[in-house]
């Protein structure tokens, strides 16, 4: 799958731009703060309609404007192609249209055009909580099982339940067990889809870690869940006078973590910056592996700033991992230092762009 191009109107510090996109690599040019981010957060929005990160979706909103549209054209491997439009106007909320239709339920365009992105944040998921992961296991495996999204949803709903009568001193047995009927049967689903995900993702992430390292060290990966071995039927009861305490919910599938181990060791407590930044990238092109096959697409892959905490031997292997086979189709790739871009265009033989950015504003350059 490619993204031939795209439309942008009020989009961050973007006021408007319309942009071709290279099949192969399209690299971004420019100082911090020139917008390189924010073009890769509107493909993103365009992808999965909402942001890269963590936020209100009225902050993708340049400031002092009303409305805010994304529109982009995608090419399926067939060459089918789909025009997409998302867009917000100020009291309207968010907007989603498909061909010119729009969307009963914006869950139904997720996984439509999956993407994997590198984010400087990203380190996060290593050192950041649990919440962080949880969002990132929510958010691969909805773009490949569909219904897993339909049943996240259910849970939650019933979980904001169950955490309101908790809060108001509820003590009617019959009523939490009437509730968490709909808990169980959902996160019976997320625990094994989320345990079928990380059993594999895991030997990905390690080969991926292997390669990118030099084979210099080991990487794993686990699942931690409190409904390892239990149900949550039983998770519940045992805990419901806690949890009347406490006034909320304190086990169940929204507790879940995953664990990463370098050489056998805590990642989070002894891994350097370094080898947080090759974890994180091992892992996200291990997603995009794992993307590629369930869904039988090729996701657009997005590298914000990847260099950073990084040294030459690790660079060039990340870079000859991405762009030196077939595996891997469009790519988008940002950094500040042009020879970096350049010694990157000047290795592939492929179709490549090179786009300077500056203030909002993209000019292509030459690639000679």
């Amino acid at each position: 799958m490619i993204l031939r191009n795209i439309d942008i109107v009020n989009f961050k510090n973007i006021a408007q731009a319309t942009l071709e996109f290279s099949p192969g690599v399209n690299c971004l040019l420019g100082m911090n703060g020139m917008g390189k981010s924010n073009l890769l957060e509107a493909i993103h929005f365009l992808s999965m309609a909402r942001p890269m990160q963590s936020m209100p979706d009225n902050a993708l909103v340049r400031h002092g404007q009303d409305l805010m549209m994304v529109k982009g054209e995608f090419e399926a491997e067939t060459g089918a192609a789909d025009t997409i439009v998302c867009g917000m106007a100020k009291g309207k909320g968010k907007s989603l249209k498909r061909n010119g239709k729009e969307y009963r339920k914006i869950s139904e365009h997720i996984g439509r055009y999956p993407i994997v992105t590198v984010t400087p944040g990203d380190s996060q998921l290593v050192g950041g909580p649990g919440e962080d992961r949880r969002k990132l296991m929510d958010m691969v495996i909805s773009q490949a099982h569909p219904d897993y999204l339909a049943q996240l949803i259910r849970y939650n709903r019933a979980l904001e339940s169950r955490n309101r009568m908790l809060r108001a001193g509820v003590r009617d047995t019959l009523l939490y067990e009437s509730v968490e009927a709909g808990m169980e049967e959902a996160s019976a689903l997320i625990h094994s889809t989320r345990a079928d995900w990380v059993k594999a993702i895991a030997p990905k992430v390690s080969e991926c870690y292997a390669r990118l390292s030099g084979g210099h060290e080991s990487t794993s990966i686990s699942y931690r869940s409190q409904l390892n071995g239990t149900t949550l039927r039983d998770l519940l009861a045992e805990r419901r006078q806690k949890d009347t305490v406490l006034g909320y919910t304190s086990g169940g599938t929204h507790r879940d973590d995953l664990e990463a181990a370098l050489d056998g060791y805590s990642l989070r407590r002894l891994g350097s910056q370094g080898q947080v930044k090759t974890f994180v990238v091992a892992l996200r092109l291990a997603i995009f592996d794992y993307l590629r096959e369930t869904s039988g697409i090729t996701p657009l892959l997005l590298l914000d700033d990847i260099f950073d905490k990084l040294d030459a031997a690790r660079v060039e292997s990340i870079m000859h991992e991405v762009t030196g086979s077939n595996t891997f189709g469009q790519i988008f790739i940002t950094d500040t230092n042009r020879k970096h871009l350049d010694d990157i265009i000047g290795a592939i033989d492929g179709p490549r762009e090179l786009i300077n950015v500056c203030e909002g504003e993209f000019t292509p350059l030459t690639t000679d």
